[in-house]
């Protein structure tokens, strides 16, 4: 009984604490302009009835394409490479350049080669 009265007494102490450091940051200058900006913004795109979405698109229009389909960090879906070996007839389609068929032409016939079999690309 009495760890569990040490663990409450340890868990009160750093609330208080983390309450401290709270504080402090709330009275940090930086903060409130960040904040203040925050709240801006969103105002501002609540009265042009725009989303984050839209507003990374008009800041970033290079990225627009899955900005508001996908979670921060994460890259955009490759395009579709269609391949074939004018030798043999054989096609092979891949979104990245580690497809084993295509290495193994690589290997073969070398990189610029079966660059030129590229058929077609596709999103």
């Amino acid at each position: 009984m009495s760890s569990l009265l040490t663990t409450y007494a340890q868990q009160e102490q750093q609330m208080k604490e983390l309450a401290e450091k709270l504080k402090k940051m709330e009275e940090d200058p930086r903060l409130q302009a960040e904040i203040e900006f925050k709240n801006q913004l969103e105002a501002l795109m609540k009265e042009y009835d725009k989303s984050a979405a839209d507003v990374l698109s008009l800041l970033r229009p290079d990225s627009a394409g899955d900005s508001g389909q996908k979670g921060q960090g994460q890259r955009r879906k490759r395009k579709l490479k269609i391949y074939k070996n004018p030798n043999t007839g054989e096609v092979v389609e891949t979104r990245g350049g580690n497809q084993k068929t295509l290495k193994a032409w690589k290997e073969e016939h070398g990189d610029e080669t079966v660059e030129s079999w590229l058929v077609r690309t596709e999103d």
